[in-house]
């Protein structure tokens, strides 16, 4: 078994803070105390400290887990070493209110994949699961949660959540990379929407040399006690950390 490599999962604030951010800093060290005994073993650390961001620090972890920052919390400085660490092979796993960060840097914009812009009350909507097979796709709803509509092969699943909306769409931004799109939310089962049948909420793609992953989910305290949430999460940390398969059982 190869030795475990190291995530850091960050949640720093300097705008709006969720209070969700200590359930998914206890989800993450779940996840990376099962690891332990699978085939992609990792631990975490959480930490607020800006000043981890320079070289020699982030040389230590093989993927960034931004747990919901907001606002400006990075300096130039600390960015830069961001942008060595994914230039360097990094993977960013970035949710929820982490696309509202950093927005004086069109570079972080690009490695999210764009930039949120508003949200409508928190409320029930039906996500299309437009990639199932995808490696970040690691938990399947179950048969009482999902159903095909005909002529379609998107699963879907009824969530709670606040259904954000962005400044430019995730599909024709600039990001650089190879934006993957693995769930929308369909917008005629929620009002407040702003684009139209093509509403992407998570994704995923190469960037500048390392991967992201980015879910706009996890506003409230039990998406981070719900499997299939968190299973997406350990997808994603897997494969931003370079591997093609997520199986992570013993």
């Amino acid at each position: 078994m190869a030795p475990p490599f190291k995530i850091l999962i960050f949640g720093r604030t300097m705008a709006y803070r969720h209070e969700s951010i200590p359930a998914g800093i206890r989800a993450l060290h779940r996840l990376a105390s099962a690891s332990l005994s699978g085939a992609h073993p990792f631990t975490a650390e959480d930490s607020e400290d800006p000043s981890l961001f320079n070289p020699t620090s982030l040389s230590a972890y093989r993927v960034i887990v931004l747990l919901q920052c907001s606002g400006e919390f990075l300096d130039d400085i600390q960015l830069d070493a961001l942008k060595g660490f994914v230039r360097s092979g990094g993977g960013v796993v970035a949710i929820h209110c982490a696309s509202f960060a950093m927005q004086s840097s069109e570079w972080y914009g690009r490695l999210i994949g764009t930039v949120f812009d508003n949200h409508p009350d928190p409320q029930p909507g039906r996500l299309r699961i437009l990639d199932p097979r995808h490696p970040n796709m690691t938990c399947q709803c179950s048969p009482d949660d999902t159903d095909t509509r005909p002529g379609e092969e998107a699963l879907e699943r009824t969530w709670l959540d606040e259904w954000y909306n962005f400044k430019t769409h995730p599909r024709t931004g600039s990001t650089g990379g190879d934006l993957h799109v693995l769930l929308s939310v369909d917008e005629k089962s929620y009002k407040g929407g702003k684009h139209g049948d093509d509403h992407p909420v998570a994704w995923c793609q190469s960037f500048d040399g390392g991967r992201c992953f980015y879910t706009s989910l996890g506003h409230f305290d039990e998406a981070y006690e719900d499997e299939w949430f968190t299973g997406q999460l350990l997808g994603g940390i897997l494969w931003t950390a370079g591997f093609s398969s997520v199986n992570n059982g013993p």
